[in-house]
């Protein structure tokens, strides 16, 4: 048994051993259980890849006269200003105003929130615009400026739902090309795309959330954040395998962090034609080795992870889910796969070298002093137990 008060002594005095979600099994191959749980004493993974729930919180700078936000608008794409005068959400996934709604139009969505969110971490202007009707102690009804990360008095990755605990393979049934937040899919099962980092996902080597809870320090975005509650749409309840993984869509986390810490290499506006626009984003978040259940966890491989297969173009859209098959992470990785008596070419959403990246560099913070773990104020699981 070891505490996260005694992996932080180690990690002050130099002496903590990490390792990543990749590196522990072969450790625990060559000496066993017992014997890596007294060497090793942190396992760090990583995920990138596109996370619609997402967005950033900012306060400007108030003009002279003040005013409060009504209509608000960065770059032409609108933003949320229902809270004080000069607070204002943005969406990873809002639009301007000026592109097509409610239609599929493969060459629109080029930019939009997730872009915006990439353009503040690398430095550029945005224009801000403001309307208000105006009131007497907030008289201005109009306002237009450029801002920056440096001159926002605050800036907030605050993300409702990130590092889904395993996902669908989506695929398309339909005689016609589909556009998706998974992707363009080819007609008659043409193509299956998936995503999250495997054996490199955090909620896969945690998939009861025994370390992982409310005040968790995490890698985000290329900064420090903290995981706030679960995230919306959290099934913990959902089938899994002997080994605890999830067979489908299940656990999700919250997550907040100092935007001006953050980099653009980790936090990346994409758009998806036909579809929309999204943020990748990318999380890393260390698991402690508290004791042998905990270190079992994270022995997870890639053929242990199982995904259903999903039809986009009937099943999806019309609420039903159904599964047409189940395949392993393991060989959608190799490039293809068989679905329905099919060999069906696959393709990721996720990038497994960017989240190899992550568990590396968290690895690192680590092991130089720059990152120590926390203690929950109450984990996942019991969260759970108690809703």
């Amino acid at each position: 048994m070891k505490t996260i008060e005694e992996i932080n002594q180690k990690i002050k005095s130099g002496k903590v051993v990490v390792v990543t979600a990749e590196e522990i099994l072969s450790i625990v191959k060559e000496k066993g259980i017992k014997k890596t749980l007294e060497e090793v004493d942190v396992v760090t993974t990583g995920t990138f890849s596109p996370m619609c729930s997402s967005g950033v919180l900012l306060n400007f700078s108030q003009p002279k006269p003040k005013i409060k936000a009504g209509a608000v608008y960065l770059n032409n794409v609108p933003a949320y200003s229902g809270l004080a005068a000069a607070d204002i959400y943005l969406g990873a996934s809002a639009l301007p105003e000026e592109d097509p709604r409610n239609k599929v139009y493969p060459g629109a969505f080029k930019y939009g929130g997730g872009h915006i969110i990439e353009d503040l971490v690398s430095g550029k202007d945005i224009k801000l615009s403001v309307f208000a009707y105006g009131t007497h102690c907030y008289p201005r009804k109009e306002y237009s400026c450029l801002i920056n990360l440096k001159n926002l008095n605050d800036a907030i990755l605050l993300n409702p739902r990130n590092s889904y605990q395993n996902y669908n393979v989506a695929v398309n049934l339909s005689d016609k090309v589909i556009y998706t937040y998974m992707g363009v899919l080819l007609p008659k099962l043409g193509s299956a795309h998936y995503a999250t980092a495997g054996m490199l996902s955090p909620l896969m080597n945690d998939p009861y959330y025994k370390t992982i809870g409310i005040g968790t320090r995490v890698f985000l975005g290329g900064g420090i954040g903290y995981i706030i509650w679960h995230g919306t749409q959290h099934t913990p309840n959902s089938p899994r395998t002997e080994r605890g993984i999830p067979k489908g869509p299940a656990g999700t986390l919250a997550l907040i962090g100092d935007l001006k810490q953050m980099s653009s290499h980790f936090l990346r506006g994409v758009s998806l034609r036909g579809y929309g626009v999204s943020l990748a984003v990318g999380i890393g978040i260390p698991i402690p080795l508290l004791n042998e259940e905990i270190l079992s966890y994270t022995l997870v491989a890639n053929k242990d992870i199982i995904m259903p297969v999903v039809d986009y173009s009937e099943a999806y859209p019309n609420g039903k889910d159904e599964i047409l098959a189940e395949v392993s992470y393991e060989e959608l990785k190799s490039g293809s796969t068989k679905i329905l008596g099919k060999r069906v070419p696959t393709c990721t959403f996720s990038s497994y070298a960017r989240a190899r990246e992550i568990a590396n560099t968290l690895k690192e913070w680590i092991r130089q002093g720059r990152f120590t773990l926390t203690q929950p104020a109450i984990t996942i699981d019991r969260l759970n137990n108690e809703s």
